[in-house]
């Protein structure tokens, strides 16, 4: 009896464990993007309500509507939707490109990465938003701390999820892997 319950518990995995065996890449990186777009959109939108930026949401959009409709409702809701692609889209680069890497500092780079792209070069080219030095201090500010942050996000959750599908491998393709 004792046998039985002991074999029982050894075949006890984490939660975690049990979940899933094998991450799918594009689910995960789809799955993440969508978090970051919603979880940092809505920031976004928090952030110009409180006017502690003068970008809009929907500056992503720009070309695309008229500014009279990104400053109301559903223009804000268009907004979040384009930087829920953005995101999605830039976690698959993410994924694809730089899930092996450990720790908090490439997600960060990252985010800072996007934001210059976006702030510095796309933006002003494309007429998205003013160029840099028309913007205020508080706006570069909070849309620098907001791509870092969410740069972070992408970055450090994949990281972890990778670290964590090289914990579920069975012990043999560990051995294996080791040995390479």
């Amino acid at each position: 009896m004792k046998a039985n319950k002991e074999k029982s518990h050894a075949r006890v995995q984490p939660w975690r464990q049990q979940r899933r065996k094998n991450t799918n890449i594009w689910m995960f990186a789809l799955e993440i993007g969508l978090f970051a777009g919603l979880i940092w959109g809505g920031v976004k939108g928090l952030f110009f309500y409180m006017s502690f930026t003068s970008v809009l949401p929907g500056y992503l959009v720009e070309p695309f509507f008229k500014n009279s409709f990104l400053n109301s409702q559903a223009g804000y809701y268009i907004g979040w939707l384009s930087f829920i692609v953005l995101s999605i889209l830039a976690t698959i680069l993410y994924v694809v490109a730089f899930r092996k890497l450990k720790g908090p500092g490439p997600g960060i780079l990252y985010g800072i990465a996007w934001w210059g792209i976006l702030f510095g070069v796309l933006g002003p080219l494309l007429d998205l938003i003013p160029p840099l030095r028309d913007l205020s201090r508080t706006t570069i500010i909070s849309e620098f701390c907001l791509y870092l942050l969410w740069g972070l996000f992408i970055g450090y959750t994949t990281a972890e999820e990778y670290t964590d599908e090289r914990s579920r491998e069975p012990n043999k393709a560990r051995e294996q892997h080791a040995l390479q």
